[in-house]
């Protein structure tokens, strides 16, 4: 499918035929639940459609954008890592996991990421803007270079990932130090 828009379907009653998709949208779709196992998503654009726990395995998501979607529970490391390059606004990304994925310039705005899961994740130059990632895990985890400073909740363990030259703000520092039981105050 190439240049289609696909608008207010439930891909879990009707289906979802397996393919390429290219430069294709979907606005409020349903895929929660769906396989969407070994297809192809290229320059598409998801807005405020549902994904929630859809399965994912070798799933291709080439400059793929998400806007205004649930998102809940998916494992992103079970997709194509070959040319995966994905961008979220406004999104709820709890329970996701991003496990060992290169996420490199990856941008986050907007996102609830509860409990997500970056371990051995490379986030390079990643961007958490107005961010909550409270209970989210960085384990391993490269954030050179990322930019957190208008991220909020988070904890995130300086001698266990790599934060060299990452931006965080001032009020955000106590997610850097929370693991020393120290009391910071203004």
């Amino acid at each position: 499918m190439k240049n289609t828009t696909y608008d207010k379907t439930d891909f879990l009653k009707q289906g979802f035929i397996a393919g390429e998709y290219e430069k294709c949208t979907f606005i409020n779709c349903t895929f929660a639940n769906a396989d969407l196992s070994e297809i192809i998503f290229w320059e598409c654009r998801f807005e405020a459609c549902d994904l929630s726990l859809a399965k994912l395995s070798k799933t291709s998501f080439r400059d793929a954008i998400f806007a205004d979607c649930k998102m809940l529970g998916l494992r992103f490391e079970d997709c194509n890592k070959f040319g995966l390059s994905i961008s979220f606004d406004n999104c709820i990304l709890s329970h996701s996991s991003f496990y060992q994925l290169k996420l490199k310039n990856t941008i986050f705005k907007n996102c609830r990421l509860n409990e997500a899961d970056f371990s051995q994740c490379d986030l390079t130059n990643a961007i958490f803007e107005n961010c909550d990632l409270a209970g989210a895990t960085f384990d391993n985890t490269n954030l050179e270079k990322a930019d957190l400073r208008t991220a909020q909740n988070y904890s995130i363990n300086p001698e266990l990932n790599k934060i060299r030259k990452a931006r965080f703000s001032l009020a955000g520092v106590e997610g850097l130090l929370h693991r020393y039981d120290i009391e910071i105050e203004s």
